[in-house]
């Protein structure tokens, strides 16, 4: 009977799969949405401000960033917790795949979050005249949340190592 139980714990490991699967999905939306700003700024950009660029430039840079992360949770996430990627030698193959463990996936996660929340923050100042001063201040204190969060992850990880 436990060896019943072990095995189909093990084997429900599978049942990640299609989540990371959709994952793709979602990265397949994201890129959607990239291309409808590139095509819908491409038409204006001789009319719009030179400000109005920056804040859609810092968008793609945004959805950019998100879709690494994607990639990077999808295909390690399914490395460490489904099943080694059987990659054929004459393809290529990214030179961190295999390599990164759950807590350097956690440090990678973290590092880009605090990315992103760093472009949204920029895109937020650049606007920063009509946002209200309690909101702004509010964003600065969420960003800071990331930044200590993602340091302290950072240190954890560096004490437990020695």
């Amino acid at each position: 009977m436990e060896r019943f139980i072990e095995n189909t714990m093990y084997a429900s490991r599978w049942l990640l799969a299609p989540i990371y699967l959709g994952l793709s999905l979602g990265l397949l939306a994201l890129a959607l949405k990239f291309f409808q700003e590139v095509f819908h700024v491409i038409p204006n950009v001789f009319a719009m401000a030179e400000a109005d660029l920056i804040l859609v430039l810092l968008s793609l840079i945004d959805m950019a960033l998100v879709g690494g992360l994607l990639v990077m949770v999808m295909i390690s996430g399914y490395e460490n917790f489904v099943s080694q990627m059987d990659i054929d030698d004459g393809k290529e193959k990214l030179s961190w795949l295999g390599k990164m463990d759950s807590t350097s996936l956690k440090m990678k996660v973290a590092a880009s979050i605090v990315a992103i929340s760093s472009i949204h923050l920029l895109r937020v100042f650049m606007d920063a005249k009509n946002v209200d001063p309690v909101h702004l201040q509010w964003y600065v204190i969420i960003h800071m949340t990331f930044v200590v969060s993602a340091f302290a992850m950072g240190y954890l990880d560096k004490l437990t190592k020695h």
